[in-house]
């Protein structure tokens, strides 16, 4: 399979497209994501004909709503030309299975980016670009780099990436009912590591799946699914799977192996292990006892172990 396309911000690739003809280079990103992600550089204010270098532009609270206008020139309102440089992009953001922003960037950041109004800023706002994204394309997994750094966030959005990967190769290679219930059965765990109701929610969305109804179906489908992801997994639904995968093995286990088995759960869930060392447990389990359910479960191995994701959660 080919790297993930992935959009991401030009400046955290090294461009130097920011105001000041600066850049804001990433390491993790570029050295260890570019191994599996196609990375695919946008800067919406270069898109916008903004130039390099360019006036210093902030969000600011109007009478005419949030507007994206200059530090120095409140007069220069650049507003529609970045929603009109977004617009222009659908057709191959829409080929995209995630993308970076550049976190507190007026046009990119996706979250808590300053508003001004006054002369203290409130971090409630969303980059016109990004606002644009998440509005236009809200199944798509979308974070910032500064968000990268916790281990938590960092394999929620990397899971979410690989997942909907899958998903957009499901539908290229053509839907069904049965493609659709067999992509539910190898992620089911997943979405119960996020949420339990969700989950629920998702086997009676898919129990209605045919034929007739599966691009209806799909759609509601995958709207739920990555709603439901985008709710980092808690320690405690881990624990609750984990525990639900060992009970495929209750007839398999001496009372030993059931012992250290339970133990290393445990450990998990008062934080004195990560999770990869009761997952590690249960591969080993299952290489001797395989079971059809768990040995497709993308659980199990959710992206390439070599990222380390579950080392740190």
């Amino acid at each position: 399979m080919h790297n993930i396309p992935v959009g991401i911000s030009s400046c955290l690739l090294g461009h130097e497209v920011r105001y000041d003809g600066a850049h804001k280079y990433h390491s993790y990103i570029e050295r260890t994501l570019g191994r599996y992600f196609d990375f695919k550089p946008f800067c919406p204010e270069v898109e916008a004909g903004l130039g390099i270098p360019r006036p210093c532009v902030q969000l600011r609270e109007t009478a005419a709503g949030i507007r994206c206008v200059g530090v120095k020139d409140h007069s220069f309102d650049v507003t529609e030309r970045l929603q009109d440089a977004a617009a222009r992009q659908t057709s191959w953001l829409d080929g995209l299975c995630g993308y970076i922003l550049k976190k507190d960037s007026p046009s990119c950041g996706m979250t808590r980016v300053k508003v001004y109004k006054h002369e203290v800023p409130v971090r409630n706002g969303t980059g016109i670009f990004a606002g644009y994204l998440q509005t236009a394309f809200p199944n798509l997994p979308v974070e910032e780099e500064g968000r990268l750094g916790d281990p938590g966030l960092r394999e929620n959005f990397i899971q979410r990436v690989f997942v909907y990967r899958r998903w957009r190769q499901l539908c290229e290679d053509g839907l069904s009912a049965h493609g659709l219930i067999s992509f539910h059965s190898r992620h089911k765990l997943i979405a119960m590591s996020h949420d339990q109701n969700r989950a629920r929610n998702l086997g009676r969305i898919i129990a209605g799946a045919t034929d007739a109804r599966v691009e209806t179906i799909a759609a509601e489908y995958i709207t739920e699914l990555m709603a439901c992801l985008k709710i980092v997994a808690s320690r405690g639904n881990h624990v609750n799977v984990l525990q639900h995968i060992q009970g495929y093995l209750k007839r398999a286990l001496d009372s030993d192996d059931k012992q250290e088995l339970s133990e290393t759960i445990e450990n998990y869930r008062i934080g004195q292990v990560p999770l990869i060392v009761p997952l590690t447990l249960l591969r080993h389990h299952f290489r001797r006892q395989p079971d059809s359910f768990i040995d497709n479960s993308f659980y199990m191995q959710p992206h390439p172990a070599e990222l380390a994701l579950l080392n740190e959660i």
